[in-house]
């Protein structure tokens, strides 16, 4: 069954690929985000983990769009293991976006 999973490597590898192109400023942003969270006192916490967050939210839409329209190019009995194999790979390559692209 392992072959089945990699059907759609090479596609998803290009479009996640396009994604780190086309959004690599959100993703610096994303990091910078984070390291000031990490850095902050307790009293401005909330406030920047709130800011990663919607960073962080902004990506994982982009990605489930991305995905969902290319899953609207296939039948259905591909686009369910197409969906799952390109949020596994999410998961392995940008995992700050992974939380909840399954949910999306």
């Amino acid at each position: 069954m392992i072959l089945g999973r990699r059907r759609f490597r090479d596609v998803i590898e290009r479009q996640l690929r396009l994604f780190v192109e086309e959004h690599d400023e959100l993703i610096r942003e994303c990091a910078e985000a984070l390291a000031r969270y990490d850095a902050s006192e307790r009293d401005s916490a909330e406030e920047l983990y709130g800011d990663y967050v919607d960073l962080v939210e902004t990506g994982t839409e982009a990605l489930a769009d991305m995905r969902d329209r290319f899953a609207q190019t296939l039948s259905d009995d591909d686009a369910q293991p197409y969906e799952a194999e390109f949020n596994r790979a999410v998961a392995k390559k940008l995992p700050p976006f992974a939380l909840e692209i399954e949910n999306r």
